[in-house]
């Protein structure tokens, strides 16, 4: 099938139309053009509006598209953005009062892992219900579950609140700096495992999804393994965010990766605590009771690329 796009006619369109479940009139209009862009959204493809060969082998093997409960009368430009790299990040705000109004002027970008469930909207949901007060990260980004391997959620990003605005994501006893001028990522990751290869909740991590290092870090040689999704969709947020907020990437923990390696370059440094170093900084390097994130050969890799 040949690409389709608002103003054609024909057959091609009518196929369309049923596939998408709406009226099958031949003419590629506004509404069709909506209909394309939920159903590339709900897809995790590029939302272009325009059906292309990837479309439309998805469309041909799929029995169901649209989902009922979507509102085909709502705005769907309020549900996601896509950033400069191509990444769809999804919107699922916090409810107002669970995280903090701006302006920030941001300075820092932290990444951390949830040390919990695959979800990204779950995580966010759990805030919510949270009564530590207003912590939580900008952004999470969803991954593999450890238990089955299921990737609904490998590499969906998703925005818990507005920009310019901020959550406590080093936590309340945290720097009161850092936290009012940083962004932070929360990667859907369990963290560490014992030898046996269980969480901390004492859930069994599938072998696929663990990872042994060379040198252990915290004390721990087993971990969950980022996954390739994640590290993909971590480097086009880094680059997204660093753009948008001014903060050059390649400061921070690249630096310490290059001067001391990834085990020591991902832990605790002092003057990254006393907020003296600006730029790309993990959890790890400014809290030494915590192991977010740890040196996955991969994400060292990606880091260093930066």
């Amino acid at each position: 099938m040949k690409p389709v796009k608002i103003g054609d006619r024909g057959k091609d369109v009518i196929t369309l139309q049923t596939k998408l479940g709406i009226t099958a009139d031949g003419h590629f209009g506004p509404q069709t053009e909506k209909a394309v862009e939920r159903f590339q959204l709900d897809k995790d493809l590029p939302v272009t509006g325009i059906v292309s060969s990837d479309m439309w082998i998805l469309l041909f093997n799929l029995k169901n598209t649209i989902p009922e409960e979507v509102d085909m009368d709502s705005d769907i430009y309020s549900q996601y953005f896509t950033t400069n790299y191509k990444q769809i990040i999804h919107k699922h705000y916090l409810p107002k009062g669970e995280y903090v109004d701006g302006p920030v002027n941001n300075e820092y970008i932290f990444i951390h892992h949830t040390a919990g469930n695959a979800n990204p909207y779950r995580c966010i949901d759990h805030w919510g219900r949270d009564t530590r007060g207003r912590i939580a990260t900008e952004f999470v980004l969803g991954g593999p579950n450890h238990r089955n391997g299921s990737l609904d959620y490998d590499g969906t990003m998703v925005q818990a609140f507005p920009e310019g605005c901020m959550g406590y994501h080093l936590g309340r006893t945290g720097s009161g700096y850092m936290n009012k001028h940083s962004v932070g990522l929360e990667i859907c990751n369990m963290g560490y495992l014992t030898d046996d290869k269980r969480t901390y909740v004492n859930s069994k991590c599938i072998d696929s999804q663990a990872i042994e290092l060379e040198v252990p870090f915290r004390g721990y040689k087993w971990w969950h393994a980022y996954s390739e999704e994640q590290i993909k969709a971590t480097e086009k947020w880094l680059r997204f965010v660093g753009e948008r907020d001014k903060v050059d990437i390649r400061l921070g923990l690249k630096q310490f990766i290059k001067k001391f390696g990834p085990d020591k370059g991902f832990g605790f440094q002092e003057d990254a605590f006393y907020g003296k170093v600006k730029g790309l900084l993990t959890h790890t390097n400014v809290r030494k009771d915590k192991s977010d994130c740890y040196p996955h050969p991969d994400l060292v890799d990606m880091i260093l690329s930066l």
